[in-house]
């Protein structure tokens, strides 16, 4: 699992790709995958914003990018959030690849 920090503007679509490597930093073909993505305001918190998550079109570079539209972004209250990454294989063993602080700036 890696930790990778977001920055996200309030009122914009947001989109950021990243690269989801294997135990020897070598790109995962996420081939067999599923993904999910959500950021919510504390660990704690009952409500989530779902990311839009969409693999590359070759599978094997281990990039997924994960989509916010301005709407969901609005909806975010300015501050930190926390987000993470699961990734599901063919057996539907989950596994979180990343996860960090969603930094949300606010719009004027």
């Amino acid at each position: 699992m890696s930790i990778a920090n977001l920055f996200i503007d309030q009122g914009s679509d947001y989109t950021t790709t990243l690269t989801i490597n294997d135990s020897a930093g070598l790109p995962l073909d996420l081939t067999l995958y599923t993904a999910s993505a959500q950021v919510r305001k504390t660990f704690s918190s009952t409500t989530a914003v779902l990311f839009t998550v969409t693999f590359d079109t070759d599978r094997t570079t281990g990039k997924i990018t994960l989509e916010l539209n301005n709407t969901q972004t609005t909806n975010l209250k300015s501050g930190i959030h926390v987000y993470d990454v699961v990734i599901t294989d063919i057996n539907s063993k989950k596994t979180r690849v990343v996860e960090g602080n969603a930094n949300v700036s606010p719009m004027v």
